[in-house]
């Protein structure tokens, strides 16, 4: 009898146990990511991202896009205005529902 409540009681202390424990190494494990620095590739990556944004936000288009680039852009849009009846096709669609 009491063997069976000590083994119990020994169950429960362990799935609690267990459980804090996951908890803890879990908590544990976001707090040393963010703690250690960056390997180089992906602060090179991460830099080289921040760069683009920068860029894109100073020209307001894509980077380093050619005339050519543009000349085929204007194209795609104009067969794509012929195909779906016209539009302003750089916006996001307006919807609305009844």
């Amino acid at each position: 009898m009491i063997l069976k409540q000590i083994l119990r009681l020994s169950s429960i202390f362990r799935s609690a146990a267990s459980t804090h424990l996951r908890r803890n190494i879990g908590l544990s494990a976001i707090v040393f990511n963010k703690a250690k620095e960056l390997d180089p590739v992906q602060k090179l990556f991460l830099d080289k991202i921040r760069e683009y944004n920068t860029k894109s936000k100073q020209a307001g288009a894509p980077v380093d896009a050619g005339p050519e680039f543009q000349k085929e852009m204007n194209e795609s849009l104009a067969r794509l205005q012929r195909a779906y009846g016209g539009g302003d096709l750089t916006k996001f669609p307006e919807f609305k529902f009844e």
